[in-house]
This record gives C-alpha cells, structure tokens and sequence, in this order.
C-alpha cells in the first residue's frame, strides 16, 4: 500500500511563487517516474512536467523556464517550484508517481490534488 500527500496549493498574485511537495510513503523500493499534472475547471488533465530516477525532467512548453520539477530520493518526495505564476495557470495540481514496491511489481499513484489559484 501507498499513499501520497500532496501540500503547498494555494491563493497567489499574479507574478508571485509557490511550491509544491509530494511525499510518499508505504511500500516502496523505488521511485521511477514521477510527474506533475494540472486541471482546470472544464478542461482535461495536462502534463505539466516529469523527472525520471536518473533525474533528467521534461516540460510542457508552457511552463518552461517558469517551473522546476525536482525529487528528494532519500524522503520519497518531489517538488514543483513554480514562479512568474499567472493566471492561466490555476488549476487543481496532481502528483503521479511510478513505484515499484518490495516484490518488484511497478504501479502508478496519483496524489490527491492541490488547487492553485492565481489572481491578476
């Protein structure tokens, strides 16, 4: 069994920061994959960004030199910084995370949503 807590949502200005935590914890041997997502109200789930074990990170075009995916492997943890917010980019945040457990068997996770909210 895994679980996932998400933390770091919330109110900003426009231009203003936040950053984003997804810590897991359970049975857990590795982190292979982990993602960020976003979805707006009406609108289908996007990629936002992923960093894999080896740490090499991909973005959607919209958030990039903006966002900055990052992973803690010692506490089973990745972050989302994300700076110059604007509005457009309030949505409800999900992490994914791709772990494979003690018997070696892979699953995917979704954390359960952080909602960002960004004013003009």
């Amino acid at each position: 069994q895994v679980q996932l807590v998400e933390s770091g949502g919330g109110l900003v200005q426009a231009g203003g920061s936040l950053r984003l935590s997804c810590a897991a914890s359970g049975n857990i041997f590795s982190i292979n994959t982990l993602g960020w997502y976003r979805q707006a109200p009406g609108k289908q789930r996007d990629l936002v960004a992923t960093i894999t074990s080896s740490g090499s990170t991909n973005y959607a075009n919209s958030v990039k030199g903006r966002f900055t995916i990052s992973r803690d492997n010692a506490k089973n943890t990745g972050y989302l910084q994300m700076n110059s917010l604007a509005p457009e980019d309030t949505a409800v945040y999900y992490c994914n995370l791709v772990i494979r457990d003690s018997r070696g068997f892979r699953s995917a996770y979704w954390g359960q949503g952080t909602q960002v909210t960004v004013s003009s």
